[in-house]
């Protein structure tokens, strides 16, 4: 098999089927220009008037003072942290329900994650379980030093109540948006609610610069502090001196070129993610078992991935058996992520529930399903997905659909 194509035999026909990716990078076209611009200019060191400018532009579509390009969304997080002071030993809240990277510069500092379950509203960090977790650190005068809150697959979470319940207990917000950048909360950019905010642009994202990341802020103060730290912390003389730790952080000067490149067709790719969510909502929605992940009222998601549960009372097949049938095909799909209160590395570390006695994000792991969503997937690639989901649905199923 070729990286990209699936070669079936069909009697005497070779059939090349292309692969399907879950969510591959859309270039706009318009990258080369900045790119050559670096290369004409002779700006191929890490910095440069590229990732000068693309700060400035992420910052003016989120709507903050500033913005700080780095390497990773991780070195994004793991910035944020250091600027609100957490250090060894201190405790840090986390949704559970999120790839490692949010919580893994949690431990970069020697500090301690207590991880946040779900609500089924939007599948993000539930306030009733923040609120029962910051009571009982509060008890034991173990407070955290910040939170972590994951906007999941592009929804928001539900940001007013979360503030209200941090600002109550003194607990600033590290909004990690990696995944929703392009969303909306009533009307406010995500990534834009908390003390810092965090995007991503990996190259599986809604728009990428290969690899990098970026922390916002309306804190313009802690952002010049972020790239001082980004940047090796080289104190200000003739020579190399260094007071305190630093980290090689900062985005390159061509890689920046990218990330303006696709910034100027983010708009365009939010709505063609949307447009491939609601095809697969008008197609998969009447049968029943398959529950699409809400939209919270008052925001917007980006639609990153398209993700659902299959209900098995109703469905008898899994998400797993889903995921190898189009394998089968050269299809690529996910499980929900595995929630981090159960990944082998946090083994022993505290989780509060939505409900005592009731995960939600155990059940959304257990259930739910990331269907390929790219922003380049034409109509005929969303029909073969659809199309043999609904027919491995009808034979394992047994199922009587209707069109």
């Amino acid at each position: 098999m070729e990286r990209d194509s699936l070669h079936i035999i069909k009697g005497d026909i070779v059939v090349k089927q292309q692969r399907i990716f879950l969510s591959s990078p859309h270039m706009s076209g318009n990258e080369q220009k900045f790119i050559n611009e670096a290369f004409e200019t002779n700006w191929i060191a890490p910095l440069g008037p590229n990732v000068d400018n693309f700060e400035k532009e992420i910052a003016n579509y989120a709507g903050t003072k500033g913005a700080a390009a780095v390497s990773s969304g991780t070195a994004a997080i793991h910035l944020a942290l250091e600027l609100i002071g957490v250090t060894k030993n201190d405790v840090v809240f986390c949704s559970s329900l999120t790839f490692i990277a949010s919580a893994n510069p949690i431990l970069y500092l020697g500090a301690i994650p207590v991880f946040i379950d779900s609500e089924p509203d939007t599948w993000n960090m539930s306030p009733e379980a923040l609120t029962r977790a910051l009571e009982i650190y509060k008890e034991k005068s173990q407070l955290p030093k910040a939170i972590i809150v994951v906007n999941l697959y592009g929804q928001s979470a539900k940001i007013d109540e979360i503030v209200e319940i941090c600002d109550e207990y003194g607990v600033p917000i590290i909004e990690d948006a990696a995944e929703s950048l392009g969303s909306t909360y009533k009307g406010v950019k995500s990534g834009a609610l908390g003390k810092f905010g965090v995007y991503s642009f990996n190259g599986n994202k809604i728009i990428t610069t290969s690899g990098g990341g970026m922390l916002i802020s309306n804190d313009e103060e802690a952002l010049n502090k972020a790239r001082f730290l980004a940047t090796q912390a080289r104190d200000q003389a003739p020579h190399y001196e260094h007071s305190v730790i630093g980290y090689n952080y900062r985005m390159s000067n061509i890689l920046a070129g990218v990330g303006r490149a696709q910034l100027e067709v983010l708009d365009d790719r939010v709505e063609s993610r949307r447009n491939v969510f609601k095809r697969y909502v008008d197609t998969l929605n009447h049968i029943e078992g398959i529950n699409f992940m809400p939209e919270l009222e008052e925001t917007m998601s980006n639609r990153w991935l398209t993700t659902l549960t299959i209900d098995s009372k109703y469905l008898q097949t899994t998400p797993y058996e889903i995921i190898n049938r189009l394998a089968e095909d050269n299809i690529e799909a996910r499980p929900v992520w595995k929630p981090l209160h159960l990944q082998p590395v946090f083994k022993g570390h505290d989780y509060y529930p939505h409900e005592v006695g009731k995960s939600v994000s155990d059940q959304l792991f257990a259930d739910g399903l990331c269907l390929p969503s790219g922003s380049n997937m034409t109509h005929d690639d969303q029909n073969r997905v659809i199309n043999i989901l609904i027919g491995f649905l009808i034979k394992s199923s047994k199922l009587q659909i209707k069109f």
